[in-house]
């Protein structure tokens, strides 16, 4: 279970980096400490629900992801499919959870290295929405800023969602667990959508 993000303390609790806090929801709540160097990741071995798993948080700054993820896997002889992916998505509403199966890096650049570096793009995903970027602003600037304090509550809460979507993939299997956490939330004084 690999939570994508930038290392070192200037990226801390960026947008880019909901998939290291993910990450340090499941190592909390499963009691997994993920402070093992290896594979150009932080990672630390554990059971989920009865279920074996390594979390790892690549440390290879987001554009080389693949390279941290594809090293782990061929140390432990997982195969794609075994894989879960913990990341921002700019298309989805702040806090917004979306699970794939497949799908293309949609220009997200850690998860387009991953697919370089696996040759596919047939592996789950956790997609946990940080919002649309403003008019004018660079994408980076954007994906490099940290939340709002209006919005850091709303995010907390997706993080342990999705912590209890990775976990409910894990125990029920990526299609039950996709019908259930796939369904637009409602925002306040907003009705739900069912777009996708």
């Amino acid at each position: 279970i690999a939570g994508l993000g930038n290392p070192t303390k200037e990226y801390d609790k960026t947008r880019h980096n909901v998939g290291f806090a993910v990450i340090d929801r499941l190592s909390d709540r499963y009691g997994i400490d993920v402070s093992e160097r290896k594979h150009k990741a932080l990672c630390g071995r554990g059971a989920i629900e009865g279920q074996k798993v390594l979390l790892l948080k690549p440390q290879t700054f987001m554009n080389l992801s693949g390279e941290s993820i594809r090293a782990a896997m061929d140390y432990y002889k997982v195969t794609p499919e075994e894989l879960i992916v913990v990341y921002d998505d700019i298309s989805l509403e702040p806090g917004q959870l979306r699970i794939r199966l497949k799908g293309s890096a949609g220009g997200h650049n850690g998860i387009k290295n991953i697919i370089a570096h696996l040759g596919t793009q047939e592996f789950p995903r956790v997609k946990v929405g940080i919002g649309a970027k403003p008019p004018r602003m660079d994408l980076a600037d954007y994906v490099l800023s940290r939340f709002g304090s209006g919005e850091q509550k709303l995010m907390d809460e997706a993080f342990q969602e999705a912590a209890q979507a990775v976990a409910a993939m894990l125990t029920d299997g990526p299609e039950r667990a996709m019908n259930h956490y796939n369904t637009k939330k409602k925002t306040e004084g907003q009705e739900t959508a069912g777009r996708e």
